[in-house]
Formats: structure tokens, C-alpha cells, sequence
């Protein structure tokens, strides 16, 4: 049954629903002029408000009534396809079918009366209410547990946005990226070094860990963007800093962290010199504007701003790959934020890195088998790992589980002052973490069981019975 349902929701793009017995209790409520007034459930608006951010789903209300109250309901909620007075509800189904370009399939519908029925056989997906008429209940594909007014709108948001969530077209087994660079299954995994704010606001700094990073052989560098008035919190800015420039303002100190176009184009025209990706963390939407000055690989999305759509959907606009990491995550967390990119686009080239958000973080905390299962969650979907630990074996054996690119936090000394030096890995630490990947790729093999030249002498000086075809093989001298 779930398959079944799964499948409708799969295509809906316009959820339509009854006011009278699904939007409201069904009550009549008079004001001291007479005026019919309506009583709304503040869930059900969630409802159409999660519908639109998550999927970019909206709502339609096709109602019999014409109560001023519906009008000022459906304003707040930005609901413009209001249809009041309605004697035939499938013709103004139909007429919006037509106008809007969709199909009877693409719409869901939510009626809890006996006028619904004909509307009800011309959409994909239905629903009533818990208290709608036994011969509506016994029609509709899911009857809500809640009743009209008093949520069940929202149930059936909910049940669209979590049957949608699971089920993903995104495709992008492998990714190009704007340099020719592929990362995915089959490709060597994509190595980032994450400079972040370890450079302590110098270009010198800067240089020197771009300069280690491609002697060690990564394939990127990775810096942050913020604005700070925007992500420093207003209670936090005037709390007062150790730094090395000085006892500060923490939202000065943060400013002082902070690259401007100068510094980013500079960091441009050095990466870009020494042949190595550059890319960044974005942390809010002006930060996304500003790195647009810049032709980058893609964009990161850290752990923090996984549940900021208004930053995803930027990222987005851009049209860059976008990579996401899922630490202090739930895993429905996760699923909105596919859910949402999946609605903008079903093939958007997207990555997902497992992480975990501690700094630096117990290895009883790494929870490494979340590779495979986000590999089976999201498949299609490169999976890599973007770690916090101290050590580099782990790290390795993220790819050796599945990881299609890792990320790690990279200083020059560990003990500079800073809030990430001591989760970072340093020059000589990022070199043999990029040589164990490699090693552990090579030995992967294809998987196709072989002797190898170099059994051949064993072979002959220790088996008792030796096949025929290698009897008369010659040895390599």
C-alpha cells in the first residue's frame, strides 16, 4: 500500500482542499454585524507553508463558502488560487488544469463531502478527514487520523512531504565539475583540504597552506564565507576576545576573519596559478552574492545551514554543484533538504557528505557505516565524508567504505591560535592522509579474482598439485 501511495505523491505539484469540514470544523461562528466567521487550525497553515518551502508545493482552496474569512485565511497564507461560491467543482478543476498546465495526476485533493466525489475521480492523490462521510472515507486513498479543523490538512502535508522525500530521481552517479574534474563511483576520491578560517585573516597565512595542500597533492582548498552582522548572534557581539590582534569585540574579531574581494581574488589568481580547485562554505545569502564575483566549482553547504532553505535556494539559483554536509543532523532533517533540492530539480548535481559536528570528535562518534547507509538512502547521489578527528586511519577508511571525496580541516600548526587548529591536519599529516588514499584505491582492485605474475615463483616452490596452464608458465626473471 505504501508503494502505492509513494508513486501518487511522487507526482503531485498543486494540493487543492475543501474550506468547510477540512480547513475548519465545519461550525458557524457570527460576529456582532453578522458576519460569518471562520475557525482556522494554525497546524493546517503550517501545513501549506512546509508544502511550499519543502517541495514547492502550493495550495488551492475550491469552496462553496464565501465567508470574509476564508479571503483573509487564504491572503495570510499567500494562498492565490482562492475559488469561493464554487456550484461545480470540477470545471474550475478543470479550467485550472488547463491554465496552470498540469495534469488531473500532478493534484491532490482533501474534501470531507458528497461535492467532492466528482473532483475527487479526476486528481491523483486524495484524502478526507477522520469525521467525513462514511461513503467519502470509503473512496479516498488515505483517511486522516485528525479531524476537520483540527489539523488534518496538515496530516496530509505531512504524508505528501514524507512520501515524496523517499523517493529521489537525483541521478548524478558522477559529477563534472566546471574544470573537467569528475567526483563519483569509479572516479579517485576528491581529497579537500578545508583552510576554512585557519589562515586567522592572512594572505600570507593563506598562501603558505594553499602551497602546502598542493605539495601534499589535494585536489581543492576550502575557505568560509559569512557575513558577520548576519551570523553573529546581536547577543554575542559585544562579548569580549582574546585575539591575536589585541582584546576585541567578538564581532570584530570575527570582521577581522573575514576575506573581502581583494583577498578572494587574490586566492583566485593563486589557486588558479597552482592548479588547484577553490571553493567555499556560504553561510548566509549575501555571502552566496558575493562569491558569485568568482568562478568557483561549487558550493558547500556546512552542517549548521542544512535546515536554511532561503540559503539553499540561493545556492541553487547559482546553478553550481552544491555540496551538503549532515552533522548534528537528523536523518528527516536530511530528507527535507533533498526533498526541497529534488523539487527545484530532480537532476541538480548534489553531493552529501557525512559528518559529524564535533570538534575535534571521539572516534566512537564518527559512525563511518552512515556512508553506506546514505549510499542507500539516496542512491544516484555521490556520498563523500567530511571529518572532525584527529587522527588520519579513519579517514582513509571513509574511503574505504564507500566515500567518493573527504574533507578535512588543514592548518599549519595545530597549536596557532583558533578555534579549529586542533581538529585541522597538518602539512606532513595531509600529505600521508592523500598517499594512504591513494594506496588503498590502487589495492581495491576491480574485484575479479586473478594470479598474479609475482605468485608464479611461490606458486611453483609451495603448492603440491599445480594446474596445468601454469606448469610450462616461465617465471619473470
Amino acid at each position: 500500500m505504501k508503494n502505492i501511495l509513494q508513486e501518487k505523491a511522487s507526482r503531485i505539484k498543486l494540493l487543492i482542499t475543501d474550506c468547510d469540514g477540512v480547513l475548519t470544523d465545519g461550525g458557524v461562528y457570527y460576529g456582532e454585524e453578522g458576519e460569518q466567521l471562520k475557525k482556522f487550525n494554525i497546524q493546517d497553515g503550517m501545513g501549506v507553508e512546509r508544502l511550499r518551502k519543502l517541495l514547492g508545493i502550493e495550495t488551492a482552496i475550491i469552496t462553496g463558502e464565501a465567508s470574509p474569512s476564508v479571503v483573509k485565511r487564504a491572503q495570510k497564507l499567500q494562498i492565490t488560487e482562492l475559488h469561493l461560491l464554487a456550484k461545480n467543482k470540477p470545471a474550475i478543476l478543470k479550467e485550472m488544469l488547463s491554465r496552470l498546465q498540469l495534469t488531473g495526476e500532478e493534484i491532490a485533493y482533501i474534501g470531507d463531502d458528497y461535492n467532492d466525489l466528482e473532483i475527487m475521480k479526476l486528481v491523483g492523490f486524495t484524502a478526507s478527514p477522520a469525521n467525513a462521510l462514511p461513503g467519502i472515507k470509503a473512496q479516498v486513498d488515505y483517511v486522516c487520523e485528525s479531524k476537520g479543523g483540527e489539523g488534518c490538512f496538515r496530516e496530509f502535508a505531512e504524508l505528501i512531504i514524507d512520501l515524496k522525500s523517499e523517493v529521489f530521481e537525483l541521478a548524478n552517479e558522477v559529477i563534472t565539475l566546471n574544470n573537467g574534474r569528475k567526483i563519483g563511483k569509479g572516479e579517485s576520491c576528491y581529497i579537500i583540504a578545508e583552510i576554512g578560517i585557519n589562515h586567522n585573516g592572512s594572505l600570507e597565512i593563506t598562501k603558505k597552506l594553499i602551497d602546502e595542500a598542493v605539495a601534499a597533492k589535494a585536489d581543492a582548498v576550502k575557505f568560509q564565507k559569512r557575513t558577520p552582522e548576519i551570523c553573529v548572534p546581536k547577543d554575542q557581539w559585544e562579548v569580549m576576545r582574546d585575539t591575536p590582534w589585541g582584546r576585541m569585540s567578538y564581532i570584530d574579531y570575527k570582521r577581522k576573519t573575514e576575506f573581502g574581494i581583494a583577498e578572494y581574488a587574490t586566492i583566485d589568481q593563486y589557486c588558479k596559478k597552482a592548479g588547484i580547485d577553490w571553493f567555499v562554505s556560504t553561510w548566509d545569502v549575501p555571502s552566496v552574492d558575493f562569491m558569485e564575483q568568482f568562478d568557483t566549482v561549487m558550493y558547500k553547504l556546512a552542517s549548521a545551514s542544512l535546515t536554511d532553505f532561503e540559503l539553499i535556494e540561493r545556492i541553487l539559483e547559482t546553478g553550481r554543484p552544491l555540496m551538503l554536509s549532515t552533522g548534528m543532523s537528523t536523518m528527516k532533517e536530511i530528507e527535507n533538504a533533498l526533498a526541497f533540492i529534488n523539487a527545484f530539480s530532480p537532476d541538480y548535481p548534489l553531493f552529501v557528505a557525512h559528518s559529524t559536528s564535533a570538534y575535534p570528535c571521539k572516534p566512537e562518534e564518527l559512525n563511518l557505516k552512515m556512508i553506506q547507509t546514505l549510499e542507500n538512502k539516496f542512491p544516484g547521489i555521490p556520498i563523500g565524508y567530511s571529518g572532525h578527528e584527529t587522527g588520519l586511519a579513519t579517514t582513509v577508511a571513509a574511503v574505504s567504505m564507500g566515500a567518493t571525496f573527504v574533507e578535512r580541516h588543514f592548518t599549519l600548526d595545530r597549536a596557532m591560535w583558533g578555534s579549529d587548529h586542533a581538529a585541522s591536519v597538518e602539512p606532513q599529516g595531509l600529505q600521508r592522509l592523500v598517499r594512504d588514499i591513494r594506496d588503498v584505491e590502487i589495492a581495491a582492485g576491480d574485484g575479479v579474482k586473478k594470479v598474479y605474475e609475482s605468485e608464479l615463483g611461490p606458486m611453483k616452490r609451495l603448492r603440491v598439485n599445480i594446474s596445468d596452464e601454469y606448469k610450462t608458465k616461465p617465471l619473470i626473471s
